[in-house]
């Protein structure tokens, strides 16, 4: 009965987890509490090592495709302000917010409004996941990436690692992210059902706190109890579009998170305290499908973002230099003579950003920020920098799953997470995570 299902016996069958992102380490969490055999694989480092990539990246420019910010251990969550807000209603997100306490996350997570851990702690807090794992008896492997899916009578029976290693996998939990383009581009060829999704697109914003602080808090903005201010903005623009603000970092740094040459990606992070001297934001457009689609591939939304990002590398001059304009100018549409400073690594450089953007993401950023600014006050300055490009806010496909969680049309294989279209953002990734353990163990049992 479903009722035995904690007690009952190890499984016969070995559960493959694969990616340690938020989903991933939480359906291993959820599936070797009740003492199925796991092995989670990750095609990138551990953390610590990881972050040393990280840096060389950022410091100098030197990338490591399998260790980077979107890459390795913790996922693409672990490099960003650890927000762990969620739209979603489901009593998983507090079980969540409480293994990450009992890992090491402060324990004000459980009941502040906004709660985020920060990037310095967090990856504490990932390390010590994979200690608790591996003590429950979890096999996990780094620098182990699936490079094809061994899929038979409609069923998933191995994954190949490395181009070389068979492993038997007749149960699978899929939790690459949505970073991870090769994988979805052999799960497309393999005839795996997924559709093309909407997303968003744009560019990142960065101002000295202090102008955030004085729009939000108006004459109050020096008080000590004060956090570092954030703000949320939308505009409706005349082309039936919406810009948006997403992903706030109050005290935080713009960063680089490419994981492939010749391509800049942008995204925010804060630490724990957000006392840094600058604010990010990203202000995204919505994106559909029929933006990019010539025909049915569902991968062309992965296409369609890359040309932006391809764009974005030429126009920043190479190096990982990312191409920059102040606000003020890009309104003007003015090249900028001179850049306020900024917290990106390893630096900017002056560009027309109208050149990396759709023309429609172009036009609603133009009509959209002049509203922000009568929004907040001194939103619109000279000090303000933008920043190219933005595009990973979420996934541009779906894998198309059932009620029961499995592929609609390979057993045994459960799409989840980010990168399958069903989540954004660390909490809701590991409440889906979560579900697609539960959906497994029932599909176990009924398989027997």
């Amino acid at each position: 009965s479903r009722e035995a299902l904690p007690h009952r016996g190890k499984p016969s069958a070995k559960v493959v987890v694969v990616g340690s992102g938020p989903a991933g380490l939480f359906a291993a969490f959820f599936l070797v509490r009740l003492g199925v055999s796991v092995m989670l694989l990750e095609r990138g480092k551990p953390v610590q090592e990881r972050i040393k990539d990280v840096r060389l990246f950022w410091e100098e420019g030197i990338l490591n495709r399998e260790s980077n910010v979107l890459f390795g251990e913790g996922g693409a969550g672990t490099f960003s302000d650890g927000k762990l807000t969620s739209r979603v209603k489901d009593e998983r997100a507090f079980l969540v917010k409480e293994v990450f306490v009992n890992l090491g996350a402060p324990p004000e997570i459980l009941y502040e409004a906004k709660p985020h851990i920060g990037t310095d702690v967090l990856s504490g807090v990932v390390a010590n996941f994979r200690k608790q794992l591996e003590a429950w008896g979890c096999e996990i492997r780094f620098g182990a990436r699936v490079s094809d899916f061994v899929i038979r009578d409609g069923r998933i029976k191995e994954l190949i690692v490395n181009e070389q290693e068979e492993i038997e996998a007749p149960w699978v939990i899929l939790a690459t992210g949505q970073n991870a383009e090769d994988t979805y581009g052999i799960l497309a060829q393999k005839g795996v059902a997924m559709v093309p999704k909407a997303f968003a697109l744009g560019l990142r914003v960065e101002h000295p706190q202090e102008i955030i602080n004085k729009g939000r808090y108006g004459k109050w903005w020096r008080h000590p109890k004060l956090p570092p201010a954030e703000y949320f903005l939308t505009a409706k623009v005349g082309n039936g579009r919406s810009l948006y603000t997403f992903c706030m970092c109050p005290g935080g740094s713009i960063i680089g998170c490419s994981a492939d040459p010749g391509r800049v990606v942008v995204n925010g992070m804060s630490l724990s305290k957000r006392d840094g001297p600058l604010a990010n934001c990203a202000l995204v457009v919505n994106v559909h499908p029929e933006d990019f689609m010539k025909n049915g591939n569902a991968l062309l939304g992965l296409d369609f973002r890359r040309i932006w990002e391809e764009k974005a590398f030429q126009l920043g001059g190479g190096g990982f230099y990312a191409p920059a304009q102040r606000l003020t100018d890009f309104l003007r549409e003015k090249i900028s003579a001179t850049l306020p400073t900024s917290s990106f690594l390893p630096g900017v450089r002056s560009a027309p950003l109208k050149e990396v953007l759709p023309p429609f993401v172009f036009f609603a950023l133009k009509e959209g920020i002049p509203v922000f600014g009568k929004k907040m006050p001194g939103f619109i300055t000279a000090e303000a920098l933008l920043v190219g490009v933005e595009t990973r806010t979420s996934s541009p496909l779906r894998l198309l799953r059932g009620e029961d969680g499995q592929s609609v049309n390979v057993r045994g294989l459960f799409p989840c997470g980010e990168g399958a279209g069903y989540a954004g953002g660390i909490i809701s990734s590991a409440v889906d995570g979560l579900k697609a353990a539960q959906r497994l163990l029932l599909a176990m049992d009924g398989h027997r």
